[in-house]
């Protein structure tokens, strides 16, 4: 059976053709508006027109939320997100992604001009889907989020985009994401060769000024 197709929300900055996509995927509960002001506070003028573009999760039922149905990309089964993992719910939403980057690059986009990210949960699916994605992408933003599926990522992890940069920031006062688990996921990346950039910031489940400069710095340098 086909997935659904993605609602996405798309907006541009600067005029001309677009010379770079940025996909933003939300986190647990939230929509495709919740990281438009993000790209209010981001300056990659020198990049040329950007594109971005932000998908709605599909709705579904949350187990540790009594299962009350909300936006969510994968079902959360319970507060140790590594002992219990929607490993259904994860593969069906990557394969989502992975055609909404496809059907990108069917626009005349190239892969290695679009950067997916990701909030939280958006996070985790950033990096289940970059890492398994065929085709090169500029890069992964990962912010306030962890590795799932972590044991086959070796195993599974495209050739493709073995090489692609990865911006990872958390808070250190993170209590829905505890930090270690980021650290960890960071650290797993990084030995399995991925250029991984960590950040941490003294903040909560959230995202900082001093975080968005930082990723602003590393996007004109992976989109440069």
């Amino acid at each position: 059976m086909s997935n659904p197709k993605l609602e996405v929300l798309e907006k541009q900055i600067g005029d001309g053709a677009p010379k770079a996509t940025i996909i933003i995927l939300h986190g647990l509960g939230a929509s495709c508006e919740d990281f438009v002001p993000f790209t209010g506070e981001l300056d990659l003028g020198p990049v040329g027109a950007v594109r971005y573009l932000f998908p709605n999760a599909p709705t579904r039922p949350v187990t540790i939320n009594g299962g009350y149905v909300m936006r969510a990309w994968y079902d959360i089964l319970g507060a140790d997100l590594q002992k219990r993992e929607d490993e259904a719910g994860l593969r069906a939403s990557q394969a989502m992604v992975s055609a909404l980057i496809d059907a990108e690059v069917a626009r005349g986009m190239p892969s290695n001009r679009i950067v997916l990210g990701g909030f939280s949960q958006g996070c985790a699916l950033t990096l289940q889907t970059g890492l398994r994605h065929r085709d090169r992408l500029a890069g992964l933003l990962c912010m306030s989020g962890y590795l799932p599926l972590a044991a086959p990522t070796e195993t599974e992890r495209s050739d493709g985009n073995r090489l692609t940069p990865i911006f990872m920031a958390h808070g250190a006062y993170d209590d829905v994401i505890p930090i270690a688990r980021a650290r960890t996921s960071s650290e797993s990346l990084k030995s399995m060769g991925y250029d991984v950039e960590w950040h941490d910031y003294p903040m909560p489940h959230s995202v900082s000024p001093d975080e968005i400069r930082d990723v602003n710095r590393w996007l004109l340098k992976v989109l440069g």
